[in-house]
């Protein structure tokens, strides 16, 4: 395991890098990831916007938002309102230096409602836009589909970053996702890269994850992070607390596991400007 050193403080902040965490199965780890994730880079001195891209509002649950149905605003007025900013939206989330745009059911309706927009793949990014310069890292947490939200999110971002469960029916989905991002890739965003692929809810007392863990590796070679995230009681814990494990629990191995994810990012992110 290599080390990645302590990032250096910024003296300003932005523009952003733009970054989709994304995966059509569901419960892999999308949104503990963008929460933590989010959480570990703000500790570290940089301004995080997270994007709540779910119609079902974990993130903003998560992120002890409570119940998103009662939201007055959310990323779904952003996208189809034409008066509606970015500030009038985003939302503090108690964690230093990391702010949210959340989402509930309503976005589920907005796929619907896009298709008959012009430039229907490019919304997201046009109203993310104004957001950019005011922060280091936006992270979008996708819906578990590949449908026109994610692929919205998908021509927003410069990279992807695909928490992928160590476990075998997780891999077997992972060949239509990488066909979506080269589609995106060939039509609509030619600029995105895989910023890495995570394994998740690791258990390296079992084979079976070891093993699923060394076919990721085989197959994603150097585009695998070599911070694994191992499964805790802790996550959901933190999840139920409404805040991120590194303020949850900030001992734990999670935490730990999330900084460490950190470090590795923004190596990696340094090397591609």
């Amino acid at each position: 395991m290599p080390t990645f050193p302590e990032p250096e403080p910024l003296a300003e902040h932005g523009p952003a890098r733009i970054v989709s965490i994304c995966n059509q199965k569901g419960g892999v780890g999308k949104t503990t990831t963008t929460i933590n994730l989010g959480a570990a880079l703000a500790e570290y001195g940089r301004k995080v916007l997270l994007v709540d891209f779910d119609p079902q509002g974990a993130l903003s649950v998560g992120l002890g938002k409570g119940d998103p149905r009662q939201l007055d605003i959310t990323i779904h007025n952003l996208l189809l309102e034409r008066d509606v900013e970015w500030e009038d939206v985003v939302i503090d989330t108690g964690v230093d230096g990391l702010d949210l745009l959340p989402s509930n059911i309503d976005l589920s309706g907005a796929e619907v409602q896009l298709v008959h927009e012009v430039g229907r793949e490019y919304i997201l990014a046009g109203v993310l836009k104004p957001a950019v310069p005011h922060y280091d890292y936006i992270l979008i947490d996708c819906q578990p589909s590949l449908g026109l939200l994610t692929v919205n999110a998908l021509a927003a971002s410069e990279g992807v970053l695909i928490p992928l469960e160590c476990e075998y029916f997780a891999m077997r989905g992972v060949a239509l996702l990488m066909e979506t991002i080269e589609k995106v890739q060939g039509r609509i965003n030619p600029g995105l890269e895989i910023d890495g692929v995570l394994g998740t809810m690791y258990d390296s007392r079992t084979l079976h994850t070891r093993e699923v863990l060394g076919r990721i590796v085989e197959a994603f070679g150097d585009q695998v992070f070599h911070t694994v995230i191992n499964r805790t009681v802790r996550f959901p814990d933190a999840t139920v607390a409404g805040e991120p494990i590194t303020y949850f629990d900030p001992n734990s191995m999670g935490a730990n596991a999330y900084r460490g994810l950190a470090r590795e990012v923004l190596e990696r992110w340094r090397h591609v400007g």
